[in-house]
């Protein structure tokens, strides 16, 4: 692998944690908060590609499996992938699998287009994983977890937004380009 490559995913796993310390913020109805991490997630993705950005993720979910504060609020151990944020931990890696895949197939996409595949992939594909998690560990019914999840999709939407205008105004940097 090639130092610029590992500098790169050293970047943005720095970046995805300091999303982190900005604290979350609980809704009392699901026991899951709204955080910033995700948005760095896809911003892996999206700025590293496919598979770089799969690697920069499960990187980061080892880190977290073995203690490292470094998940929103300063919490990270092994316990947070049986927790009620578990679906969401392990959707992260493929989110970010996914968000790249779609900016390398459509980089010639329209802006419109551009956000709206990584909406798909990233923001709904982790609330949808993320409401199945909820469901196989709270025995909350999916109907139910799909619900709830709808409070984070405004949010999401917004970190979108903001993943699709940095993507743009990179994708074609020669600083990216491992």
């Amino acid at each position: 692998m090639k130092t610029k490559t590992v500098a790169l995913i050293a970047v943005m796993i720095a970046i995805i944690i300091a999303l982190g310390f900005i604290p979350g913020i609980p809704l009392g109805f699901i026991p899951v908060p709204i955080i910033l991490q995700n948005m760095g997630i896809m911003l892996a993705g999206a700025l590293l590609g496919s598979k770089r950005g799969f690697l920069c993720v499960f990187i980061f979910l080892v880190m977290v499996a073995l203690g490292l504060p470094v998940l929103s609020g300063g919490s990270g151990n092994i316990a947070a992938f049986m927790g009620p944020t578990a679906g969401y931990l392990f959707s992260y890696p493929f989110a970010a699998y996914l968000v790249g895949l779609v900016t390398e197939k459509f980089d010639k996409a329209n802006a419109f287009l551009e956000f709206f595949l990584i909406w798909l992939a990233g923001a709904v594909f982790i609330d949808v994983m993320g409401a199945v998690g909820l469901t196989i560990q709270s025995h909350m019914p999916l109907h139910q977890a799909l619900l709830a999840n709808l409070v984070f999709i405004p949010g999401d939407t917004i970190k979108v937004l903001i993943v699709t205008l940095i993507h743009r105004r990179f994708k074609n940097s020669s600083f990216l380009q491992a």
